[in-house]
């Protein structure tokens, strides 16, 4: 199979477009490359191959030849080595065929971090001037080609951040989050798909089951809210209130303290969109029930406590407009306008979210394609009931139902990690200024990836891919 991506060299100060060729034929297992590459551009193969087999992709065993277009000028440096190991990947069909809106550059090390390049700037500003829209640079490379307007820039720290992001990060982020019943935010421009993903969200989580039957069906009955003769509630509930909602219809109240939305979400999902268009004191009234899974309503009747066992869904928009980074729509709002539109949504209410995701704009493509196939919601189900009698066999004995809800004194028992999962979460957590909870929650987060993999230990490539979903302000 023929891959063909994107890169760049740089003469003098001035970039120039790389086309990074991969072709995998049949006979004896052999690695070449051309394209008038000096010695750091022919070693890239060593590099190449060991990434690859160190974070668990198959290595083919066939003749690979890579070609660097335009042969006749040469070739330096190791900026090639992340094209190379994609165009490998995307010839074994190991992740989605790439657009050629899309560019790569940057050196592996033998375990899939990328590091810095030179000529940043300058690839960035030939990215442009060819029509290339996405730029996928090392993370130390990015502030600086960032100020290339027209172009978005993806700042990488790690191999296994490019492949998330080509697999369709969303769809994957859903499943982890169904998975595990890890609070999420999707944020997005308008017409992206958040809500529609959202409401799909019961789809792929496990039945309800007896007991779950049983706790909702009574706070629904509190409620005034079951149909006459009707029996037990046998679906998860979703509630989606609107954004201007009060605080007591959230949490819980009136004269007779019924419960609110957060309660008659119970082990269901509470979808709550356009989330920073919530009142703010009714956003930090779910601070103690996303911590505590309960809701405690006080009233000169009584004290009531209702359960809020609950995935928190939020659904936002970059900026005021909607538009912010959008490849086909200009943002209209200032700086300030976007500060004061993120800060909303409070540090602590945004440290209890464990999953942060972008969700990109619906390209034509993906609607009126031919040979477009979406994963069924059945297919990804039935991964995730995996993952949940994993997890039903690690809490036997206990009141614990969710790696979501994994109690701090349990944490080290039932997250354990290999040495190298344990220097990545140790870097996150100096590097992003990571607080106790978020240390937790990347530590949960990873445990489902895990055992979606039915892997007993936290590996290095599950730590990677939890740390990416932590960050509220990441690139990606």
């Amino acid at each position: 199979m023929l891959s063909k991506l994107y890169s760049f060299g740089v003469s003098g100060i001035d970039g120039y477009v790389v086309t990074v060729e991969t072709y995998l034929s049949q006979g004896l297992p052999a690695f070449s490359i051309s394209g008038l590459g000096d010695d750091a551009v022919k070693e890239a193969r060593e590099r190449v191959r060991s990434a690859i087999k160190n974070n668990g992709f198959n290595y083919p065993s066939s003749r690979i030849t890579i070609n660097l277009a335009p042969a006749d000028i040469r070739k330096s440096g190791a900026v090639y080595d992340v094209p190379i190991m994609l165009g490998i990947l995307e010839s074994t069909n190991c992740i989605p065929k790439i657009s050629e809106k899309y560019a790569f550059a940057g050196e592996l090390s033998l375990d899939g971090y990328v590091r810095g390049i030179n000529g940043a700037l300058s690839m960035a500003v030939c990215a442009k001037e060819n029509g290339i829209t996405h730029l996928f640079l090392p993370s130390e490379n990015a502030n600086e080609a960032s100020v290339v307007e027209g172009v978005k820039i993806y700042a990488v720290e790690h191999i296994s951040q490019i492949v998330s992001f080509l697999k369709d990060e969303t769809k994957r982020a859903l499943e982890i989050a169904a998975s595990g019943l890890h609070n999420i935010c999707l944020n997005g421009p308008p017409g992206s798909g958040k809500s529609m993903l959202a409401k799909r969200l019961p789809s792929i989580m496990p039945p309800i089951s007896m007991q779950e039957a049983i706790e909702t069906t009574k706070i629904y009955s509190m409620a005034g809210l079951l149909e006459k003769n009707s029996g037990l509630i046998k679906q998860r509930p979703f509630r989606s209130p609107h954004h201007s909602v009060s605080t007591a219809a959230l949490t819980g109240g009136g004269p007779w303290a019924k419960p609110g939305e957060i309660s008659l979400a119970h082990n269901g999902v509470l979808f709550l969109d356009e989330l920073p268009e919530f009142h703010r004191d009714a956003l930090e009234a779910l601070r103690a029930p996303l911590e505590d899974n309960k809701v405690v309503v006080s009233r000169a009747s009584g004290t009531h406590i209702y359960p809020s066992n609950i995935m928190l869904v939020g659904a936002m928009n970059p900026c005021p407009c909607g538009y912010l980074n959008d490849d086909f729509h200009p943002c209209s709002c200032s700086a300030n306008q976007i500060e004061r539109y993120k800060s909303k949504l409070s540090g602590p209410l945004m440290d209890r979210i464990d999953i942060f995701v972008n969700v990109a704009s619906v390209k034509y493509e993906e609607l009126a394609g031919d040979d477009y196939e979406a994963e069924s919601s059945a297919e990804i189900l039935q991964r995730v009931l995996v993952a949940r009698q994993m997890q039903a066999k690690r809490f036997e004995g206990t009141d614990i139902t969710s790696n979501a809800s994994i109690p701090p004194a349990y944490i080290k028992e039932m997250c354990k990690t290999s040495k190298k999962a344990q220097t990545v979460l140790e870097k996150a957590f100096k590097s992003m200024g990571l607080s106790a909870r978020s240390y937790d929650k990347i530590l949960k987060v990873a445990r489902t990836i895990a055992d979606l993999e039915q892997s007993p230990l936290i590996e290095e490539m599950h730590m990677l891919e939890a740390v990416q979903y932590r960050n509220f302000d990441r690139k990606f």
